[in-house]
């Protein structure tokens, strides 16, 4: 199977997957972006599955899940789909402490 899409589910205060999502496609790939609250990081279970079903191929969490929830998302989907983590080292730790405030 030629790799053809991936999507990428990020946590903001207040976004909704319903609200806050953006898809992007060229010449056969597509890329989603889907925003899912902070305060219900849980979401991302029913998240995942969906865009499984719609066929993204590999999926991308934001730092802000940490390796506990790539975890979940993972024996979620039976490991059908690769599931990766964005994160930063721990010299951004502060800084991004800083921004959440």
């Amino acid at each position: 199977m030629k790799f053809n899409s991936f999507a990428f589910i990020f946590l903001t205060p207040g976004f909704s997957a319903e609200e806050n999502s953006i898809m992007t496609e060229k010449n056969g790939y597509r890329f989603k972006a889907v925003g899912i609250d902070m305060a219900d990081k849980s979401k991302v279970i029913d998240v995942a599955k969906a865009l499984a079903t719609e066929g993204y191929q590999m999926l991308e969490l934001c730092g802000g899940f940490g390796p506990e929830w790539a975890y979940k998302v993972t024996e979620a989907l039976e490991g059908k789909v690769p599931v990766g983590g964005v994160f930063y080292g721990p010299q951004f730790r502060q800084a991004l402490a800083d921004l959440m405030r």
